[in-house]
């Protein structure tokens, strides 16, 4: 059985770990979130602290930006843009998926998220799947606003494809 997550685009650009897990992981991508890598790409501020992690991570972001736009990929994250909420399923690697969807911010949690917080919120929400972030500030605002949904710092990657999720849901109780 592989494990699911809601996460950005520009996470694996920073993390690589996140393509080389030792067992099936999916990724729900919201769209937005890679229409972001392009927004960094050209960003002029720094994105890392250090001069050779700011260079590596670029490297990663344009990348990235390539893997999306090869001709198969393009045409299946396009064909799932047709309809909110449809997801375009790319294979990465024998152990790696990602389910770009097509998440549409409802501005239900728009006071307190940005627009694509509020979208990997609710795509977490709709596919009923927990959180990878590296932003401590986002957990914790999520918590204060009492989400119902389970989110790992990306430094507990490990521990969260490790956890029983089955553990957490309530309601097959």
């Amino acid at each position: 059985m592989h494990k699911r997550f809601a996460i950005e685009a520009v996470m694996f650009a920073i993390y690589g770990q996140l393509l080389v897990p030792d067992r099936p992981v999916e990724y729900i991508i919201p769209y937005s979130t890679i229409l972001e890598l392009y927004e960094l790409k050209d960003e002029q501020q720094p994105l890392m602290p250090d001069a050779y992690e700011e260079q590596h991570v670029r490297a990663k972001i344009e990348e990235m930006i390539r893997f999306f736009e090869e001709p198969l990929n393009r045409k299946k994250i396009e064909k799932a843009l047709t309809v909110p909420w449809r997801k375009a399923s790319i294979l990465v690697n024998e152990h790696v998926t990602f389910q770009v969807i097509y998440a549409l911010d409802n501005a239900q949690y728009g006071d307190q998220f940005d627009p694509i917080e509020t979208e990997l919120i609710l795509s977490g929400l709709t596919e009923k799947v927990p959180l990878i972030t590296d932003q401590i500030d986002f957990i914790d605002r999520v918590i204060e606003a009492e989400i119902p949904i389970q989110v790992y710092d990306i430094e507990d990657f490990a521990y969260a494809l490790e956890f029983d999720e089955k553990m957490l849901d309530v309601d097959d109780r």
